[in-house]
């Protein structure tokens, strides 16, 4: 199986550089955004990526408006939030809005790993239908079932 791409998004410089370098320990491919804005920009170049760790709390388009957004023009696409503790509700309004799951942070890297592999796997299950379903239906049009 292909190392998952995932997509980093925190406005905290600190957080995303230490948290990169442990996801890349952990044979994942990353990239990273510092905002809701430019995580849509990386996405729309990088667009088989599998999941996007989402921060809820960030200045100008926060976590939850960012997950709508990434959702509408990348359905397939996983996303885990990652949320404080005074946040909680915000992140059962993403699962409501389509977020895979939820995180607290600070959170267990090897707790996170598993959802970035679960999520992966649902994507990838996804997409293979999808194929699946277009090749029967390019083989029907030409009477090949």
């Amino acid at each position: 199986m292909m190392k998952p791409l995932v997509l980093l998004v925190d406005d905290e410089v600190p957080f995303v550089e230490t948290m990169t370098k442990r996801l890349q320990k952990r044979d994942l491919n990353v990239n990273t955004a510092f905002s809701g804005q430019e995580a849509l920009e990386v996405l729309d170049k990088n667009r088989n990526t599998d999941v996007v760790i989402l921060d809820v709390k960030m200045p100008g388009m926060d976590g939850i408006e960012a997950l709508g957004e990434i959702k509408k023009s990348f359905p397939l696409t996983e996303v885990v939030m990652l949320t404080g503790h005074g946040t909680i509700e915000s992140a059962i309004e993403g699962m409501k809005k389509g977020a895979y799951d939820y995180l607290l942070k600070p959170c267990d890297i090897d707790q996170l790993m598993l959802k970035v592999e679960e999520a992966t796997q649902k994507k990838r299950i996804h997409e293979g239908k999808i194929r699946e379903a277009k090749v029967k239906e390019a083989m029907s049009r030409h009477g090949l079932e």
